[in-house]
């Protein structure tokens, strides 16, 4: 089971956007539709009555889920995704990479050229119609191996040169394992000596993270990290560390120290949400309990 699942906020188009993607990514699917309640809404979701409220879809082996709600939140930069196209399993990834390019950037906009690098022999970033961006890169098949998507999280604004601090605190909270990190050379003027490129594993899955300077984007809940929490006692525990913001706790959301929006939810949180009114009861909550459903 996938522990962390990326969730993307889309104004009314989540099903439409989930479809899109699953058309234009090699080996992807929907999986799974759950609908507002028909009746019992509160009045800011009553247009959304048995309308799409999440759609999980899957992109060559990873999940992702869509947020179907409104205008509040849209992605932005600040939470990427790394689609890496390994020339070792796929005799053909430069062009499926290129196919990929050519359709997230038809109505998107490019943020790096579709080119060569010092770190990819074909590498681009592109933010696609809805917001979300994609970095896709030809990796080197004598590297390290790496899955196709990573989600990828860069400090700038005002969290800009804490990249280090976030990874060592995710690291020690989930007790993690650290991967490749570069650091900005020493003739970078500021930036020297700040993450440049690093990755890490949580719960069996990895991340990235960068500094960024002169961004003026931060973490919004437009990209959230859902987590699937095994019982109360692991989702009190990891609630207690991650949750600084106490305004921004509903539903089982809450924002750590950097910003960054995480969802903790249990493991059989489809189980839960099968029973009588338990739509309302979690719309009720700020920290999921999970004997409220029973």
């Amino acid at each position: 089971m996938q522990k962390i699942v990326p969730n993307l906020w889309f104004d009314h188009t989540a099903e439409e956007a989930a479809q899109f993607y699953t058309s234009v990514f090699p080996n992807s699917r929907i999986v799974d539709v759950q609908r507002y309640p028909e009746d019992g809404l509160p009045d800011f979701q009553k247009e959304f009555a048995g309308q799409p409220v999440t759609v999980e879809f899957d992109l060559g082996g990873y999940r992702m889920v869509g947020i179907n709600a409104g205008p509040e939140f849209r992605p932005n930069p600040s939470v990427s995704f790394f689609v890496n196209f390994d020339p070792s399993v796929d005799d053909h990834a430069r062009e499926h990479l290129d196919e990929l390019w050519a359709a997230l950037t038809a109505e998107g906009s490019v943020l790096l050229p579709l080119q060569e690098y010092p770190y990819s022999q074909r590498y681009g970033w592109v933010e696609d119609k809805w917001g979300v961006s994609w970095q896709l890169m030809l990796t080197n098949p004598d590297g390290e191996p790496r899955p196709f998507i990573i989600p990828s999280l860069m400090f700038g604004s005002t969290v800009q040169g804490r990249a280090k601090e976030a990874v060592d605190y995710y690291l020690a909270l989930f007790d993690g394992r650290p991967g490749t990190i570069a650091a900005y050379p020493a003739e970078s003027g500021p930036m020297s000596g700040q993450i440049m490129f690093a990755d890490f594993q949580l719960l069996g899955q990895w991340l990235a993270v960068m500094d960024a300077a002169d961004q003026d984007f931060t973490f919004t809940p437009g990209v959230s990290l859902l987590v699937y929490c095994h019982g109360q006692d692991e989702l009190d525990r990891w609630w207690a560390e991650l949750s600084a913001v106490p305004e921004a706790e509903q539903c089982g959301w809450c924002q750590d120290k950097f910003g960054l929006s995480w969802q903790l939810v249990p493991d059989n949180l489809d189980e839960l949400m099968a029973g009588p009114d338990a739509y309302a009861k979690l719309m009720s909550m700020g920290k999921i309990e999970i004997s409220a459903f029973g």
